[in-house]
């Protein structure tokens, strides 16, 4: 896996030096097509490669050969950049930079930091890595060769060993704690409901339950009884449908046992559906992976109308939809309640949890996060220890490494099972999610730059990587090794969670394979790695030691209070900082950023100090620039006008935004990667300024007192960036510019803030956008003090945020105004007297937030609710209200209900 990301971020290399308007190096053409054939050839191998070391714990030796190959590559030519753009470094000793270095390493720092490269050595150096690249290309040759006789003698005979069960896994004597409504669903499901063949797809988390679930319901009484013919199979990874066949077959028909082995796959299917015909069947297809297996053995079940059913369990959401929807069950994490149920049914059996260590219990059951497999295995390990207080709380301090220590045979084997199935493209990324700490939320924007920032996701034609890294996320989704936190109020993933057994089979494995090293998390020598994790509770020297002879750095992320760049650094790409806005700041200066040249993505947050350098157009292949700060004023250099190779900006204070500077009006560079700029003060939109960011996508703008300077800032020519599809604008301004701000019809969201504007003159413009989602207006004001909808209007619209809006008294609407709308939220509106009481009856509508409005507000909206409950029914109506209360209208917590909650 680290071999296959290595191999796609060192074809990105290339790619930037070809592409770039003025590439820092220039490159042998010959040397770049022996290098490129090479890459090429490895990828497509590592693309079909089952490695035999995947179910071991430890890395495949020719991957990591190739892995480390390409790494002498990069460094060798990210190397040579730093010495073309930055002048001779001074006469260091070796010993002043890195005291303690292994010997490879004193020499690699010596021929590196001392003096500059010359062509004629980096041409050398780059003529020994091809030679080694060439070396393992020829062995990579002889192994395919291999492969290639074993698989002709073999056939398709590419089943594991016990791959297909014979009968019917053992039945755990663990009762189903916790699942009783989903087992009566189930059974529901197999004996009602249409008398068509019906498929039942089981779907979720490996460890999470879906095959006990599915054993316990087959072993049922009623479902035996109730089916002519049951048979039950697991289908490997690697399946053969003529073994598959003949395994349903023999259960099928106990005469058949053996006796169709010799027959074609053919001819075993036709057995079988004549076998099946007008009976009453249920086969279970247990843990299936791709919907492959399902057509190629489908049209042997019969369908003849008698409630015959197909019951398959798989990890992938996207298969189980494929196989039916309509029918599919999604199995969910359990609750506190039902985990500590089962937890205590297998410690203890029919008795009781002693009360001394029920309190230690329940934290240990609470670690195991709801996973069944992990209470399951939790409840073995502690039903063979003593039930002592001492014993129960060496478990609880070392919960997580016991959970996977206990289950290398089940728990941590199932989980890397999903691992290895994943598509090679696919691994780089499921373990990066691994570096977050336990429980963090994971912010979907940030993983998204950070996987381009790394170089590891292999372009597609025709779409942006951006694109192409949400295309995985939900692909990782539906395969249930991340889950969806939160969502935000359109519908899109804005938060990711892992659950801590599947995190930590991601550091298990990145560890192995030196993809990433968390520091405090195990004893590695952090000189080799390439990319290096800071958690939040690290110590200092925990931080200073191993950081202070890194060299190989390409990925510095940080979640710790203070961070600093080291001057070793000479080679970092990824510089990540996570500490927005805490007190006390991080000491943290971009003085001498300029330095890292080959930085891809640089975010720093809470800084005194964040002056950019007018140097920093130095940074040749910089993609990422984020950097919020303390200062109320700022100003950027014009140099970032001159960086291409940016994709976001984003220059937010904390107390005001920054100036950036006008691009110099001789020369236009033409931005086309760039596609969010946010935090920009005074942004003149003027016709050069559409020439040059032909991409963008997301603009957050502040305009601060721009009449009483008189100057035009062309707001007009926004709507001439059709790309555009989230916009934010700030300001204190009046009448003028609003009516001169002007919307293309890609918007998708917007959000304007503006002191003394009057909100009139920006509605009517706002209502015609047709793609428009979400949207917040805040602080304006309306001189009639009545907002009147209208039918054809906020086609689209799904979230409307509504705050501080002075001398709106009246907001009248009918329910077709708004035909998706999904959310209302209302803020701080004293001056509006009532809600529409026609949004209740938006069929969309799920639901609304009222935060320090005033009472009769309030009142409206309970009105609203009671309408609705008598027309839908108290438990099902489709929406929910939630109101804060000011402190003057606290007595409203009466009329509080499960469908109006009151704060």
């Amino acid at each position: 896996m680290a071999a296959y990301a290595a191999l796609v971020s060192l074809m990105q290399i290339f790619d930037q030096i070809e592409n770039h308007p003025t590439p820092p190096i220039s490159l042998d053409k010959k040397q770049v097509e022996t290098l490129t054939e090479t890459v090429i050839f490895l990828q497509e191998f590592l693309e079909g490669y089952k490695s035999p070391f995947a179910d071991e714990d430890e890395a495949d030796p020719l991957e990591m050969r190739i892995a480390d190959a390409v790494y002498a590559a990069e460094d060798v030519i990210e190397s040579y950049i730093v010495d073309q753009i930055l002048p001779a470094a001074p006469k260091e000793t070796v010993d002043q930079i890195i005291p303690a270095a292994s010997e490879d390493e004193m020499k690699w720092i010596g021929s590196n930091y001392g003096q500059k490269t010359t062509f004629a050595n980096f041409y050398e150096s780059l003529t020994k890595v091809i030679e080694d690249m060439d070396l393992i290309k020829k062995e990579v040759m002889e192994i395919i060769q291999l492969q290639s006789v074993g698989s002709s003698t073999s056939s398709k005979m590419m089943l594991r060993n016990n791959s297909l069960t014979s009968s019917l896994p053992k039945l755990s004597s663990t009762t189903m704690v916790g699942f009783d409504d989903i087992m009566l669903q189930l059974m529901d499901k197999l004996t009602n409901g249409a008398p068509g063949r019906q498929v039942i797809p089981i779907t979720g988390m490996g460890g999470i339950g879906k095959t006990t679930l599915a054993i316990n319901v087959y072993a049922k009484p009623l479902i035996t009884h109730h089916f002519d013919i049951c048979a039950w199979v697991t289908i490997s990874q690697q399946y053969n449908s003529k073994e598959l066949l003949c395994e349903i077959l023999s259960q099928a028909d106990k005469e058949e046992k053996g006796q169709s082995s010799n027959l074609s796959e053919d001819k075993i299917g036709l057995k079988l559906h004549k076998c099946l015909s007008y009976k009453r069947y249920l086969i279970v297809l247990d843990d299936m992976w791709s919907i492959e297996t399902w057509e190629e053995i489908q049209c042997y079940f019969p369908e003849y109308g008698n409630g015959s059913r197909i019951m398959v369990t798989t990890r992938l959401s996207n298969l189980g939809s494929q196989l039916d929807s309509n029918y599919a069950l999604e199995m969910k994490f359990m609750d506190n309640e039902s985990s500590w149920n089962m937890f205590c049914k297998i410690v203890f059996g029919e008795g009781s949890c002693p009360f001394e260590l029920e309190n230690i219990g329940k934290t240990i059951v609470e670690g195991c996060r709801g996973l069944p497999l992990s209470i399951v295995v939790m409840g073995g390990l502690l039903e063979k220890l003593e039930p002592t207080i001492h014993c129960w709380v060496s478990v609880r301090r070392s919960i997580t490494s016991l959970v996977n220590l206990e289950n290398d045979k089940h728990c941590l084997k199932m989980l890397k099972l999903s691992y290895n199935h994943l598509p090679v493209y696919l691994k780089p990324c499921f373990l990066y999610m691994g570096m977050y700490e336990e429980d963090r939320k994971i912010r979907v924007s940030t993983v998204i730059k950070l996987w381009v920032s790394e170089g590891f996701l292999k372009p597609i034609r025709g779409k942006s990587l951006e694109t192409v890294a949400k295309e995985y996320l939900v692909e990782l989704v539906d395969r249930n090794l991340i889950h969806v936190h939160d969502f935000g109020k359109t519908g899109n993933m804005k938060y990711l969670k892992m659950h801590d057994l599947l995190r930590d089979l991601c550091l298990r494995e990145a560890e192995n394979e030196r993809f990433y090293h968390v520091v405090g998390h195990s004893p590695q020598d952090t000189c080799s790695q390439r990319r290096v994790v800071i958690p939040k509770s690290t110590s200092q020297e925990e931080i200073l030691d191993p950081m202070e002879y890194t060299v190989h750095t390409r990925s510095y992320i940080s979640q710790h209070k203070r961070v600093q760049v080291l001057p070793n650094l000479r080679l970092l790409r990824t510089l990540l900082a996570h500490d927005r806005w805490r007190s006390p700041p991080q000491n943290y200066s971009l003085r001498k950023i300029s330095k890292l040249v080959n930085l891809r993505l640089l975010d720093v947050h809470s800084t005194w100090y964040a002056q950019l350098p007018s140097s920093i157009n130095l940074l040749w292949s910089l993609q990422t620039l984020i950097v919020s700060h303390f200062e109320a004023k700022q100003i950027a250099p014009f140099e970032i006008w001159n960086m291409p190779q940016l994709r976001h900006v984003n220059l937010w204070t904390l107390y005001g935004r920054s100036h950036l500077l006008n691009p110099p009006s001789d020369s236009i560079v033409i931005m086309e990667n760039l596609q969010t700029l946010v935090g920009v003060k005074n942004f003149k939109c003027d016709e050069m300024m559409v020439r040059r960011i032909p991409n963008i996508k997301k603009l957050g703008l502040s305009y601060m007192g721009t009449e009483s300077r008189g100057e035009d800032y062309c707001v007009n020519n926004i709507e001439r960036l059709q790309k555009l599809e989230s916009l934010t604008c700030y300001g204190f301004t009046r009448g003028e510019f609003l009516r001169k701000l002007t919307f293309p019809h890609s918007l998708k969201s917007l959000t304007i803030t503006m002191i003394d504007g009057r909100m009139e003159d920006m509605l009517e413009k706002i209502s015609a956008l047709p793609l428009l989602q979400k949207l917040k207006l805040s602080y304006g004001y309306f001189t009639t003090g009545k907002w009147e909808t209208v039918e054809g209007q906020f086609l689209s619209l799904k979230y409307l945020s509504l705050e501080h809006l002075d001398q709106l008294e009246c907001w009248m609407m009918e329910s077709s105004h708004f035909p998706c709308l999904e959310h209302i939220h209302l803020k701080w509106m004293y001056c509006l007297e009532e809600i529409p009481i026609d949004i209740g009856e938006i069929p969309t509508l799920k639901s609304v937030v009222l935060e320090y409005c005033n009472e009769s507000v309030v009142e409206s909206a309970k009105r609203m609710v009671e309408e609705q409950e008598e027309l839908q029914g108290e438990e099902q109506l489709s929406f929910k209200v939630e109101v804060w209360l000011t402190k003057e209208n606290k007595e409203l917590q009466s009329l509080a209900n499960p469908n109006f909650q009151v704060i």
